[in-house]
Protein backbone atom coordinates (compact mmCIF):
# COMPACT_ATOMS: atom_id res chain seq x y z
CA UNK A 1 0.00 0.00 0.00
CA UNK A 2 2.78 2.55 0.71
CA UNK A 3 4.16 1.95 -2.82
CA UNK A 4 0.72 2.61 -4.29
CA UNK A 5 0.52 5.85 -2.31
CA UNK A 6 3.95 6.88 -3.55
CA UNK A 7 3.16 5.94 -7.16
CA UNK A 8 -0.31 7.45 -7.47
CA UNK A 9 -0.44 10.06 -4.70
CA UNK A 10 -3.54 8.51 -3.10
CA UNK A 11 -3.34 8.07 0.70
CA UNK A 12 -2.82 4.50 1.83
CA UNK A 13 -5.69 4.80 4.29
CA UNK A 14 -8.12 5.73 1.48
CA UNK A 15 -7.08 2.67 -0.54
CA UNK A 16 -7.41 0.42 2.49
CA UNK A 17 -10.79 1.93 3.39
CA UNK A 18 -12.18 1.33 -0.10
CA UNK A 19 -11.22 -2.35 -0.04
CA UNK A 20 -12.57 -2.64 3.50
CA UNK A 21 -15.95 -1.14 2.61
CA UNK A 22 -16.23 -3.03 -0.68
CA UNK A 23 -15.29 -6.57 0.34
CA UNK A 24 -14.15 -6.59 3.99
CA UNK A 25 -10.56 -6.88 2.74
CA UNK A 26 -11.31 -9.61 0.24
CA UNK A 27 -13.49 -11.77 2.46
CA UNK A 28 -16.79 -11.02 0.66
CA UNK A 29 -16.13 -10.66 -3.06
CA UNK A 30 -19.25 -12.36 -4.43
CA UNK A 31 -20.11 -15.94 -5.25
CA UNK A 32 -21.89 -15.50 -8.59
CA UNK A 33 -20.29 -16.47 -11.88
CA UNK A 34 -19.64 -13.12 -13.51
CA UNK A 35 -20.78 -14.33 -16.91
CA UNK A 36 -24.09 -15.53 -15.44
CA UNK A 37 -24.72 -12.28 -13.58
CA UNK A 38 -23.95 -10.08 -16.56
CA UNK A 39 -25.82 -12.23 -19.07
CA UNK A 40 -28.94 -12.28 -16.91
CA UNK A 41 -28.88 -8.52 -16.42
CA UNK A 42 -28.06 -7.82 -20.07
CA UNK A 43 -30.83 -9.98 -21.53
CA UNK A 44 -33.51 -10.19 -18.82
CA UNK A 45 -33.46 -6.70 -17.30
CA UNK A 46 -34.56 -4.32 -20.08
CA UNK A 47 -34.24 -1.17 -17.96
CA UNK A 48 -30.46 -1.57 -17.65
CA UNK A 49 -29.81 -3.76 -20.67
CA UNK A 50 -27.56 -1.29 -22.53
CA UNK A 51 -25.32 -0.85 -19.48
CA UNK A 52 -24.97 -4.54 -18.71
CA UNK A 53 -24.60 -5.52 -22.36
CA UNK A 54 -21.61 -3.19 -22.50
CA UNK A 55 -20.25 -4.72 -19.28
CA UNK A 56 -20.69 -8.24 -20.68
CA UNK A 57 -18.72 -7.24 -23.77
CA UNK A 58 -16.00 -5.73 -21.57
CA UNK A 59 -15.89 -8.90 -19.49
CA UNK A 60 -15.39 -11.10 -22.54
CA UNK A 61 -12.67 -8.75 -23.75
CA UNK A 62 -10.75 -8.79 -20.48
CA UNK A 63 -10.90 -12.57 -20.15
CA UNK A 64 -9.58 -12.93 -23.70
CA UNK A 65 -6.80 -10.40 -23.14
CA UNK A 66 -5.71 -11.93 -19.83
CA UNK A 67 -6.22 -15.58 -20.79
CA UNK A 68 -8.83 -16.15 -18.06
CA UNK A 69 -11.58 -18.75 -18.34
CA UNK A 70 -14.76 -16.63 -18.62
CA UNK A 71 -16.83 -19.40 -17.06
CA UNK A 72 -14.95 -19.52 -13.77
CA UNK A 73 -14.49 -15.97 -12.45
CA UNK A 74 -16.77 -15.00 -9.57
CA UNK A 75 -18.21 -11.66 -8.52
CA UNK A 76 -21.25 -9.88 -7.13
CA UNK A 77 -24.82 -10.29 -8.35
CA UNK A 78 -24.19 -7.23 -10.55
CA UNK A 79 -20.89 -8.49 -11.98
CA UNK A 80 -18.53 -6.45 -9.78
CA UNK A 81 -15.22 -8.25 -9.34
CA UNK A 82 -12.34 -8.75 -6.97
CA UNK A 83 -11.07 -6.97 -3.85
CA UNK A 84 -12.16 -3.57 -5.14
CA UNK A 85 -15.36 -4.70 -6.89
CA UNK A 86 -14.48 -3.36 -10.32
CA UNK A 87 -17.04 -3.65 -13.07
CA UNK A 88 -15.49 -5.10 -16.26
CA UNK A 89 -15.32 -1.71 -18.00
CA UNK A 90 -13.47 -0.29 -14.99
CA UNK A 91 -11.11 -3.25 -15.09
CA UNK A 92 -10.28 -2.51 -18.73
CA UNK A 93 -9.76 1.19 -18.01
CA UNK A 94 -8.08 1.26 -14.60
CA UNK A 95 -6.85 -2.16 -13.41
CA UNK A 96 -3.06 -2.47 -13.37
CA UNK A 97 -0.40 -5.17 -13.11
CA UNK A 98 1.16 -3.67 -9.98
CA UNK A 99 3.52 -6.54 -9.18
CA UNK A 100 4.91 -6.92 -12.70
CA UNK A 101 3.97 -10.57 -13.28
CA UNK A 102 2.18 -9.70 -16.58
CA UNK A 103 -1.23 -10.72 -15.22
CA UNK A 104 -3.79 -8.26 -13.86
CA UNK A 105 -5.40 -10.31 -11.10
CA UNK A 106 -7.76 -8.32 -8.86
CA UNK A 107 -9.45 -11.51 -7.56
CA UNK A 108 -6.56 -13.25 -5.82
CA UNK A 109 -3.65 -10.79 -5.91
CA UNK A 110 -3.99 -7.97 -3.35
CA UNK A 111 -0.99 -6.16 -4.86
CA UNK A 112 -2.75 -5.74 -8.20
CA UNK A 113 -6.01 -4.87 -6.41
CA UNK A 114 -4.34 -2.15 -4.34
CA UNK A 115 -2.57 -0.64 -7.34
CA UNK A 116 -5.79 -0.75 -9.36
CA UNK A 117 -7.82 1.10 -6.72
CA UNK A 118 -5.09 3.75 -6.42
CA UNK A 119 -4.95 4.14 -10.21
CA UNK A 120 -8.73 4.50 -10.35
CA UNK A 121 -8.59 7.41 -7.92
CA UNK A 122 -5.64 9.04 -9.65
CA UNK A 123 -7.31 8.79 -13.06
CA UNK A 124 -10.47 10.34 -11.64
CA UNK A 125 -8.53 13.39 -10.53
CA UNK A 126 -7.45 12.76 -6.93
CA UNK A 127 -5.40 15.73 -5.71
CA UNK A 128 -2.50 14.69 -3.50
CA UNK A 129 -2.53 16.25 -0.01
CA UNK A 130 -5.73 18.18 -0.75
CA UNK A 131 -8.54 18.50 1.78
CA UNK A 132 -11.43 16.04 1.41
CA UNK A 133 -14.20 17.42 3.62
CA UNK A 134 -14.86 19.96 6.32
CA UNK A 135 -17.41 19.65 9.08
CA UNK A 136 -19.82 22.57 8.90
CA UNK A 137 -22.50 24.44 10.77
CA UNK A 138 -25.77 25.34 9.07
CA UNK A 139 -28.09 28.19 9.90
CA UNK A 140 -31.78 27.47 10.29
CA UNK A 141 -32.53 29.45 7.13
CA UNK A 142 -29.82 27.79 5.00
CA UNK A 143 -31.30 26.79 1.61
CA UNK A 144 -32.29 23.16 1.93
CA UNK A 145 -32.14 22.54 -1.81
CA UNK A 146 -28.38 23.23 -1.68
CA UNK A 147 -27.80 19.96 0.17
CA UNK A 148 -27.14 16.74 -1.72
CA UNK A 149 -30.37 14.77 -2.11
CA UNK A 150 -29.50 12.48 -5.03
CA UNK A 151 -26.56 11.33 -7.11
CA UNK A 152 -27.29 14.20 -9.50
CA UNK A 153 -26.23 16.67 -6.79
CA UNK A 154 -22.78 15.22 -6.09
CA UNK A 155 -20.74 17.34 -8.51
CA UNK A 156 -19.64 20.61 -6.87
CA UNK A 157 -21.24 23.66 -8.50
CA UNK A 158 -20.83 26.26 -5.70
CA UNK A 159 -17.85 27.65 -3.84
CA UNK A 160 -17.18 27.40 -0.13
CA UNK A 161 -17.67 31.18 0.01
CA UNK A 162 -21.14 30.89 -1.55
CA UNK A 163 -22.12 28.25 1.00
CA UNK A 164 -20.80 30.41 3.84
CA UNK A 165 -22.81 33.40 2.63
CA UNK A 166 -25.91 31.19 2.60
CA UNK A 167 -25.30 30.05 6.18
CA UNK A 168 -23.47 26.75 5.60
CA UNK A 169 -20.11 27.54 7.19
CA UNK A 170 -17.07 25.21 7.39
CA UNK A 171 -15.63 24.70 10.86
CA UNK A 172 -12.08 24.16 9.60
CA UNK A 173 -10.07 26.63 7.56
CA UNK A 174 -11.09 25.99 3.96
CA UNK A 175 -10.23 27.79 0.74
CA UNK A 176 -13.22 30.11 0.07
CA UNK A 177 -12.75 29.66 -3.69
CA UNK A 178 -12.80 25.84 -3.54
CA UNK A 179 -15.76 24.13 -5.16
CA UNK A 180 -17.85 22.10 -2.73
CA UNK A 181 -21.06 20.24 -2.11
CA UNK A 182 -23.11 20.48 1.07
CA UNK A 183 -24.36 17.41 2.87
CA UNK A 184 -26.45 16.70 5.91
CA UNK A 185 -26.70 13.35 7.63
CA UNK A 186 -29.48 12.52 10.04
CA UNK A 187 -28.50 11.53 13.58
CA UNK A 188 -30.66 10.40 16.49
CA UNK A 189 -30.89 13.95 17.81
CA UNK A 190 -30.67 16.06 14.67
CA UNK A 191 -28.28 16.47 11.74
CA UNK A 192 -24.57 16.83 11.14
CA UNK A 193 -23.40 18.99 8.27
CA UNK A 194 -20.40 18.70 5.96
CA UNK A 195 -18.88 20.38 2.96
CA UNK A 196 -17.35 17.93 0.51
CA UNK A 197 -14.50 19.23 -1.65
CA UNK A 198 -12.99 17.97 -4.91
CA UNK A 199 -11.43 14.82 -3.43
CA UNK A 200 -14.75 13.92 -1.83
CA UNK A 201 -16.31 14.09 -5.28
CA UNK A 202 -13.57 11.76 -6.53
CA UNK A 203 -14.57 9.19 -3.88
CA UNK A 204 -18.15 9.37 -5.18
CA UNK A 205 -16.87 8.37 -8.62
CA UNK A 206 -16.20 4.94 -7.11
CA UNK A 207 -19.78 4.69 -5.84
CA UNK A 208 -22.26 7.49 -6.57
CA UNK A 209 -23.39 8.04 -3.00
CA UNK A 210 -22.53 10.75 -0.48
CA UNK A 211 -23.15 8.30 2.38
CA UNK A 212 -20.75 5.81 0.79
CA UNK A 213 -18.05 8.43 0.31
CA UNK A 214 -18.41 9.69 3.88
CA UNK A 215 -18.18 6.13 5.19
CA UNK A 216 -14.97 5.59 3.23
CA UNK A 217 -13.53 8.89 4.42
CA UNK A 218 -14.35 8.35 8.08
CA UNK A 219 -13.03 4.78 8.00
CA UNK A 220 -9.84 6.08 6.37
CA UNK A 221 -9.42 8.56 9.21
CA UNK A 222 -9.67 5.81 11.79
CA UNK A 223 -7.22 3.66 9.84
CA UNK A 224 -4.80 6.57 9.55
CA UNK A 225 -5.05 7.35 13.26
CA UNK A 226 -4.46 3.69 14.16
CA UNK A 227 -1.47 3.45 11.82
CA UNK A 228 0.02 6.59 13.37
CA UNK A 229 -0.09 5.28 16.92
Amino acid sequence: VPRAEETYGVPAEIIVAIIGVETLYGRITGSYRVIDALSTLAFDYPKRSPFFTKELKSYLMLTREQGFDPLTLKGSYAGAMGYGQFMPSSYLSYAVDFDGDEVIDIWNNPVDAIGSVANYFKRHGWRTDAQVVSAADAAADAPQDWFVSSRKDLKPVRTVAQFAEAGIVPRAETDPAAMATAMKFELEDGYEYWLGLHNFYVITRYNHSAMYAMSVYQLSQRIGAKAGQ
